[in-house]
């Protein structure tokens, strides 16, 4: 019951990790990267549908990204979606295809963004923790109905520990490259 109990925490602590790596992703660095459009949502007739689904995202260069929208009257929706977006992004159509040129990153700039960064650690180490809390309180409770012994209950305390270190170690990882990559000029 407890190996299970175990499985259990590793297993969520892994998508604490999938999602902070996800949230990350999301912040702009100096390269184009199609994941820096993932989170804009444009009015297909009416309906409100993730940029992806209407056209292909790719990297034409380091510093320029392009979509090819299946459809060209969606044009002028998807600049728009783009512009309105907090990306500060100035989309140029031509056709069917869409070029976004990325503007070089200020210091300043940087150093929010590493800030941005940072808070997003911070809240997949505490994810990773309230996982570890959830775990150790189901221990707890097989201990008052009796179904494990004290000493169960320490070492299993004790390997859920190792277990949130681990993920918290892959976060932190997580975070030092990314501000590594963040402040690269």
């Amino acid at each position: 019951m407890i190996e299970t109990i175990q499985k259990d925490a590793k297993t969520r602590m892994e998508k604490c990790v999938d999602a902070t790596k996800g949230q990350m992703s999301k912040v702009r660095t100096g390269r184009a990267h199609p994941a820096l459009l993932d989170s804009i949502q444009v009015s297909y007739y009416g309906t409100m549908t993730p940029l992806k689904q209407v056209g292909n995202i790719s990297v034409e260069d380091s510093r320029t990204l392009a979509v090819n929208l299946f459809d060209r009257t969606m044009t002028q929706a998807v600049e728009k979606a783009i512009m309105s977006s907090d990306l500060g992004l100035n989309p140029m159509s031509a056709g069917a295809t869409i070029r976004i040129p990325l503007p070089a990153l200020t210091e300043e700039r940087r150093r929010d963004l590493v800030k941005v960064v940072r808070a997003e650690a911070e809240n997949g180490r505490i994810a990773i923790r309230n996982v570890r809390r959830d775990a150790n309180s189901e221990v707890k409770k097989l201990e008052k109905e009796k179904e494990c012994t004290e000493d169960d209950v320490r070492r299993s305390e004790d390997e859920i520990q190792k277990i949130t270190d681990q993920f918290i170690k892959q976060v932190d990882d997580l975070l030092a490259a990314k501000e590594a990559e963040l402040m690269e000029v």
